[in-house]
């Protein structure tokens, strides 16, 4: 029943002080609650959201939390609705001790966007701890011939409350000797003395005992209780006295134990033992006994524990000196704690942005802290920076709180993060300092554009190559991250509008490896180029480009081609040479031609086969059939030469000309007779009529063999042309590679190569000459054996040679070639 009333009275004293709100707008803008202690966990503290002004929900949408200053958060915050509660039972003597009033900070922080807002609980003390005596039975002494009037210092009652709620008075007793006398400390509870109201008599009564009773002020009170019993000495006529009735002694906090606090020193009149004295520290609450100790014989006060200004800054100690009868003085020592910075300044980091986008502004907030130094009197400045030259700054918001802001442009391709030691440091003496480090990385934005890693690319294919043959690859590089990083490649359309060179060429966007989609023909195309794109993955991608060529190499594909002799299996091709020619005569010339380059088109002339061997040479390097010695009447008019034409391509590529000479006297009548006698063996006609006539005949096939080779080039060409516009159209329906328009020997596609003829005349000579080159190439088919290959004829020209051809000479053409 006593239990129920008790916790009923605690629930009405607890409902008399709990719950109510102070909103206050100071200079920094601190809210404030307050709450009573010992409320239970889970009870309702404030609205937050409404003090705030923010919309219920508004917390959770901003990432609202709580940040104590402390290691410990005593409240939990309903993000939903915006209810402050109690996280656990509050104890206010555990949290705050004797200091009043109990104040808990911390900090309300919204994350997105961040802000934060100072908070404060003030917990107000209820009446939960009643006084308490830590010598229930004190033991006094005193000499029956005390005078009345003399005090008696007792213990003083302890009690952890504060305000009314903590000791109040004291009550002693009924009895004839004593009253009590209630007195104040500068500094701690109240404690009171004994005082004598009437002489004491030993023989009358030699013990005294009384009970005295420490109430506090709470509703209802509460009480302690002490028993004193008083034991009545002999007569002792002097008691002893101090030099001072209080002692002033400061004491710096960092003292080490056993430092001298301070020296009492009390005197007796008295003689013999009832003059000697003893120090003891009488009637002191225990943390004074915990810090402080007194020599007995010499009255030196030394420290026992440590010091901390920040917890007690005065201390008042009460010595007691005895002596030898018994009687006893008391004088006080009052202990000053002289503060020193011991205390560096304490940094509390309550929020950081990490990763931040490179792009952010200047003055972006990166982190909010918090900077708290627990000495009062020295060192309170503090000043905080960072250690190193960061493109970051210290910002302050208000007091002992600070903002870390960006203040230079970051870039990620530079600094990917940032590991940001913050120093605060105070002004001491002496100088302490704490250092905090806060982690912030840098998130990549797509501010880099890949770059390739060659201003141009020169490629080489070689020609007859396969379809699909891999010639080279781009490479381009990203400095960003991720998908901004991630390159593709592709093939941009020529500013010609010309879209032919996507017929030859294919990239692969993934890694920019090149292929040639065709065979390639270098008598065709020589080189071509082109500019590939690079792109990277970001949302607003960002490219570059390079051009590419793409040079064709030679191989020895084509062989020689005769262009004189003209190589006919109807008509034989003849030349004449008079018997009396001299040594070195110049006979002909064969000319040849290749459609190659390079080594692969250098031609040079061997003798393969002869009538007479030792009769005519061919130059190696020019083609020109000379007489080697002079001709007798023994050599036949006859002649057969094959000439070889080889390249000097790997392999080599080579080709034969036939050539018949006719040894004759003259040009007219031995030339005749020798022509009717392949018509007409047995007849002989020497008329000059037909020798005209025939001269005639051949004038007129050389003519026309000239004007067939003529339209046959252009026939070829316009087939050319219509053949390869035919080939990129089957290649543009064709999906690669396996319908690649196939290339090589039989699908090379041939340009052709018409020369310039002319007609030079000597004395008493005649001969074509091959001025120059101005086409390409001149088409022949191509051909897996030795092909003796025919074309139209043409005389070379020649210096050291003057030749004829009159009426009574010939040469014949053929008009079949192709």
């Amino acid at each position: 029943m006593a239990v129920a009333r008790k916790k009923l009275l605690q629930s009405r004293q607890v409902g008399s002080l709990l719950l109510f709100l102070c909103l206050s707008v100071g200079g920094a803008a601190t809210i404030r609650y307050s709450v009573a202690e010992e409320m239970e966990s889970g009870s309702f503290v404030a609205n937050v959201a409404k003090d705030l002004g923010l919309e219920v929900g508004k917390l959770a949408a901003r990432g609202a939390r709580l940040v104590s200053e402390g290691n410990k958060l005593h409240f939990r915050l309903h993000r939903k609705t915006g209810d402050l509660f109690v996280k656990e039972k509050l104890d206010r003597e555990s949290l705050c001790g004797k200091v009043d009033p109990c104040v808990l900070h911390f900090e309300i922080v919204l994350v997105e966007p961040l802000q934060s807002f100072r908070a404060e609980v003030r917990v107000f003390d209820i009446n939960d701890n009643a006084p308490v005596f830590l010598n229930k039975e004190p033991l006094l002494k005193i000499p029956e011939s005390t005078p009345m009037g003399s005090r008696f210092p007792l213990q003083s009652a302890q009690d952890l409350d504060v305000g009314l709620n903590s000791l109040q008075n004291y009550s002693l007793s009924a009895n004839p000797y004593f009253h009590l006398h209630t007195r104040f400390r500068s500094h701690g509870p109240k404690y009171a003395e004994l005082v004598l109201d009437k002489p004491l008599d030993r023989e009358e009564q030699p013990e005294i005992n009384l009970t005295i009773t420490a109430v506090d002020g709470g509703s209802p009170p509460k009480s302690g209780i002490a028993h004193i019993r008083v034991e009545v000495l002999d007569v002792n006529d002097h008691v002893p006295q101090f030099s001072r009735l209080v002692y002033r002694a400061q004491v710096r906090e960092n003292s080490a134990n056993g430092s001298l606090v301070a020296t009492v020193t009390a005197t007796d009149l008295d003689e013999g033992s009832n003059k000697e004295i003893t120090y003891s520290l009488a009637q002191n609450p225990e943390i004074i006994l915990q810090t402080f100790q007194i020599d007995s014989e010499t009255g030196e006060v030394r420290l026992r524990g440590p010091l901390d200004f920040e917890a007690i800054e005065t201390y008042d100690i009460d010595i007691q000196a005895t002596d030898g009868g018994g009687l006893s003085a008391h004088s006080k020592v009052l202990v000053e704690v002289v503060d020193v910075n011991d205390h560096p300044p304490e940094i509390t980091v309550s929020s950081v942005s990490s990763p931040l986008p490179e792009d952010s502004p200047v003055q972006t907030v990166v982190a909010l802290f918090s900077i708290r130094d627990r000495d009062i009197r020295v060192g309170e400045k503090i000043t905080c920076f960072l250690k190193e030259d960061l493109p970051f700054a210290v910002k302050p918001t208000f007091r002992n709180s600070y903002s870390l802001v960006t203040d230079r442009g970051l870039d990620r391709e530079e600094v990917s993060g940032y590991n940001i030691t913050l120093v605060a440091m105070d002004t001491g003496p002496p100088t302490l300092s704490s250092e905090t480090v806060i982690e912030v990385l840098i998130s990549d934005i797509n501010d880099n554009p890949p770059v390739f890693q060659e201003d141009s690319y020169i490629l080489t294919v070689r020609e007859n190559n396969s379809p699909a043959v891999f010639i080279g690859k781009v490479h381009a590089e990203d400095q960003d991250l991720g998908e901004n990083a991630q390159v593709t490649y592709s093939l941009l359309p020529p500013k010609s509008g010309d879209l032919s060179v996507f017929a030859y060429i294919s990239i692969n966007s993934d890694n920019g490896k090149l292929y040639a989609l065709r065979t390639m023909d270098y008598e065709a195309i020589q080189d071509f180029q082109f500019v590939v794109k690079a792109t990277d993955g970001g949302f607003l991608s960002l490219s570059s480009q390079v051009t590419v060529r793409v040079v064709v190499l030679d191989d020895n594909d084509n062989r020689p081609m005769i262009l004189y002799p003209l190589q006919n299996g109807t008509l034989p091709c003849n030349d004449l040479v008079p018997k009396s020619a001299e040594v070195g005569y110049l006979v002909t010339k064969v000319v040849a031609v290749d459609g190659d380059s390079g080594q692969n088109s250098w031609l040079s002339y061997h003798l393969l086969k002869a009538t007479d061997p030792g009769l005519f040479s061919v130059q190696q390097q020019n083609g020109e059939i000379r007489t080697l010695r002079h001709i007798s009447e023994r050599d036949p008019m006859m002649q057969k030469l094959i000439i070889l034409v080889q390249d000097h391509g790997q392999p080599a590529l080579s080709t034969t000309a036939s050539l018949n000479i006719l040894l004759v006297d003259g040009f007219s009548e031995p030339y005749l007779q020798f022509q009717d006698s392949f018509k007409h063996p047995t007849r002989v006609n020497p008329s000059t009529k037909y020798l005209v006539i025939s001269l005639a005949v051949l004038s007129f096939l050389f003519l026309l063999s000239v004007t067939l080779i003529f339209i046959i080039h252009i026939c070829q060409k316009i087939k050319y042309r219509e053949k390869f516009t035919v080939q990129e159209h089957l290649y543009d329906d064709c999906n690669f590679p396996n319908n690649l328009v196939q290339g090589g020997p039989s699908g090379s596609i041939p340009q052709p190569c018409p020369y310039e003829m002319c007609s030079a005349t000597g004395t008493g000579n005649s001969e074509f000459r091959f001025l120059k080159r101005f086409m390409p190439n001149f088409p022949f088919p191509h051909s897996t054996g030795e092909v003796k290959t025919e074309a139209g004829s043409s005389l070379p020209p020649d210096s050291d040679r003057n030749r004829s051809w009159g009426s009574e000479g010939h040469a014949q053409v053929s008009d079949d070639y192709m």
